[in-house]
């Protein structure tokens, strides 16, 4: 009776140590994930607002202007020669070479930024370097939250955070006050923590987890780009204002980057919390609904009051844009022929936007002419969100689709969450049958303690905490949840 009672507390002792091993597991991999997109925006943030700077008493109003645009050049260059480097890099020491060299070039020229004046031909050119460096990381990181998103992790919310907490880091380093001592070791401390994300993968979680992604229409893929063009195109209007503005009062009388950025962070807040639910459905319809408030930010005035309103507004609407085009094509990637190039492809589209509008200066077209073209942005948009069902919230979700068998729902168990055979057979008899474990371990013919080890290493693969857990999960599965 005393070793019966010793057993049975010893069991329920591991249980508890398995419980809170698996809930630590998954926290901390998703607080690496925040950091991972969190570390990227932080260093995307500050190096592209100094890079904004370059010039600054050396170049004329004009040639600022120019050297804005270059600068988008630049970022879509470092993303195509990620895909370069991710398609023909295939030697390990290559590519490890070429990595290094990025990473060197990077820290190099925003280092010359960050310690040198702005009134010089080399802090352009360190500002342009700097550029070509962040879209190259940029790809990888974007690459590595795509992969993550295909093997079911909850991307959405490791993106709102992150993002947010780079915004708020941001502001009170390099906004607030001017540019804080501090910044250099935040930039340095998130540099490194992003190479340390970087190389270190999770083989549960990202190669095992994402096999046969579902193919993504091609139909569906030309909408998304229809629809993140618009979503961009309404905030280009007044980014372009307010940045010719900027360099013509010297960042005084007016600023993109002053406290009316904050409203970015409860747009990505927004959607972390929504952003994973029902595989996101819920973002193009909450993207639509912001993208009809920022028509607001079409007339600019004379009046103080309405110009802060607008850029509460603009920067609310861009963490909606924004977040609407990541999480759209992270989730599209793995479907398509060539994941490395969708997976940033909002990113890039961004940059291409803003070039395309600076090139046709939608900034000085009359206001009239703006909105017209904003309204028919939103009769595109809508058209486009009827013909891919994003009005009907049960549409192609799990609740509406047949049952999987117990077979394909285990299958497909056993993939994602990379079990044994003999796991998957453990599993089976555990979610289909209310039998004992002694009765089950009789059954498949293996000894008792030997089950109880296949039973652990399921709970630790799954995350389950109980039998029911198990049994829960089984059932979602067969939901295609």
């Amino acid at each position: 009776m005393t070793t019966a009672l010793h057993m049975l507390r010893q069991t329920d002792h591991q249980k508890n140590n398995h419980t809170f091993l698996c809930s630590s597991s998954t926290a901390l991999k998703s607080i690496a994930l925040t950091g991972l997109f969190g570390s990227f925006v932080f260093l995307q943030f500050t190096v592209l607002g100094l890079a904004n700077h370059a010039g600054e008493g050396y170049l004329t109003h004009g040639q600022r202007d120019l050297v804005y645009y270059a600068l988008q050049v630049f970022v879509i260059l470092g993303y195509l020669l990620h895909v370069l480097y991710s398609r023909f890099c295939v030697e390990k020491h290559i590519r490890n070479a070429v990595g290094y060299f990025v990473c060197g070039l990077f820290c190099a020229s925003a280092t010359w930024m960050l310690a040198a004046g702005t009134n010089s031909l080399l802090n352009v050119i360190a500002s342009m370097t700097a550029a070509l460096c962040v879209g190259g990381i940029g790809g990888a990181v974007h690459c590595r939250m795509s992969r993550e998103a295909a093997a079911g992790e909850r991307v959405a919310r490791c993106m709102g955070f992150g993002s947010a907490a780079a915004v708020i880091l941001q502001y009170l380093l390099q906004i607030r006050r001017g540019v804080s001592p501090l910044l250099p070791v935040f930039m340095g401390t998130a540099f490194l923590l992003l190479l340390f994300m970087l190389k270190s993968r999770s083989p549960e979680t990202v190669a095992e987890k994402a096999e046969s992604p579902e193919k993504t229409p091609s139909r569906r893929l030309v909408s998304s780009v229809l629809i993140a063009s618009a979503f961009i195109l309404f905030a280009c209007f007044y980014n372009e204002t307010i940045h010719h503005l900027q360099i013509q009062s010297g960042y005084t009388a007016a600023n993109v980057y002053s406290w009316p950025r904050l409203m970015l962070v409860p747009g990505y807040l927004l959607f972390a919390v929504i952003g994973d639910r029902k595989n996101g459905k819920y973002v193009p319809i909450v993207s639509l609904c912001i993208m009809l408030i920022a028509l607001l930010n079409v007339i600019l005035t004379g009046n103080s009051g309405t110009y802060w309103l607008n850029m509460c507004l603009f920067y609310f609407a861009i963490a909606a844009f924004t977040s609407y085009y990541l999480l759209t094509f992270w989730r599209l990637a793995p479907g398509t022929g060539h994941p490395v190039f969708w997976a940033p492809f909002g990113r890039m589209l961004d940059s291409a936007m803003v070039l395309l509008t600076g090139a046709i200066h939608l900034s000085e077209l009359p206001a009239p002419v703006v909105l017209s073209v904003d309204i028919a942005g939103v009769v595109l948009v809508i058209l486009l969100m009827a013909i891919n069902g994003d009005f009907n919230l049960s549409a192609a979700t799990p609740e509406t689709l047949p049952l999987l068998t117990p077979k394909e729902a285990l299958d497909q168990i056993r993939a994602r969450y990379s079990l044994t055979r003999r796991e998957t057979e453990v599993l089976r008899e555990l979610v289909l049958t209310e039998d004992k474990q002694t009765v089950i371990s009789e059954r498949l013919s293996i000894q008792p303690r030997t089950l109880q080890n296949h039973v652990t290493q399921i709970y630790r693969k799954t995350g389950a905490e109980t039998r029911a857990g198990l049994t829960e999960l089984f059932h979602q599965c067969q939901r295609r949840i």
